[in-house]
């Protein structure tokens, strides 16, 4: 496959509450290592539905999903857990950081978590992340002590740690102010061109979206040619 690291094909999706509803009609298409993507349309188009299927997280449709080169329809919540906590990397709107933990502790879970690395290695890398988003300073702190900002940052290196195939982000510049959303954006541009790696992002940002690689529109849950 030519450097496809993610591919849709065929992806149906219905809602039975409170009646039955189909909110995914037959989404196809593939994501190339290292492409900037945006998912948008209204509310309601069916963008965040497709994410989550995209990221594993819901099982519940008909059609085929492969991430690098993997099969994951039909795989059982243990097989794609683990897929998820080693392939892809989350940021959300809301960082959900434990605000118990220290900015290096919070980064450094998903790769415990995953445990091919000593507890030494993944301090390191836990540093490095930090300071490839200019938090190195911040990172003994509790993550409830930094701006909204810094902490979405703490997101993005805490999504790096394991390295994923693909990181997934639902509106992750939702609740940033302009100048904190540019900063997320470049880090993501960065993070596409110099990495390689692959970014989808859901977003309602007009000026976010145009700056992406690729935009896929949403329409009543099918994709705007």
């Amino acid at each position: 496959m030519d450097n496809i690291i993610l591919k849709a094909g065929n992806i149906i999706k219905y809602f039975y509450e409170p009646e039955k509803f189909q909110v995914l009609k037959g989404i196809s298409f593939e994501v190339k290592q290292g492409e900037f993507l945006a998912l948008v349309g209204k509310s309601g188009s069916g963008k965040s539905t497709l994410l989550y299927v995209l990221s594993t997280m819901d099982t519940a449709y008909e059609g085929n999903l492969t991430i690098k080169d993997t099969l994951l329809t039909n795989k059982s919540q243990n097989e794609l857990a683990a897929f998820r906590n080693e392939h892809i990397g989350f940021v959300f709107q809301f960082h959900y950081l434990l605000p118990e933990f220290s900015v290096l502790e919070n980064v450094m879970i998903p790769a415990l978590k995953l445990n091919k690395k000593t507890k030494a290695e993944v301090e390191e890398k836990a540093y490095q992340n930090l300071a490839l988003l200019g938090l190195q300073d911040q990172a003994l702190k509790k993550a409830n002590k930094l701006s909204g900002g810094q902490q979405q940052r703490v997101a993005i290196a805490r999504a790096l740690i394991n390295d994923p195939a693909v990181i997934m982000g639902d509106e992750p510049t939702g609740n940033l102010d302009s100048k904190n959303t540019q900063i997320v954006f470049d880090i993501f541009r960065e993070l596409a061109k110099e990495r390689k790696q692959t970014i989808i992002a859901v977003t309602h940002d007009d000026d976010f979206a145009k700056n992406c690689d690729r935009i896929i529109e949403m329409q009543d849950g099918r994709i705007l040619e």
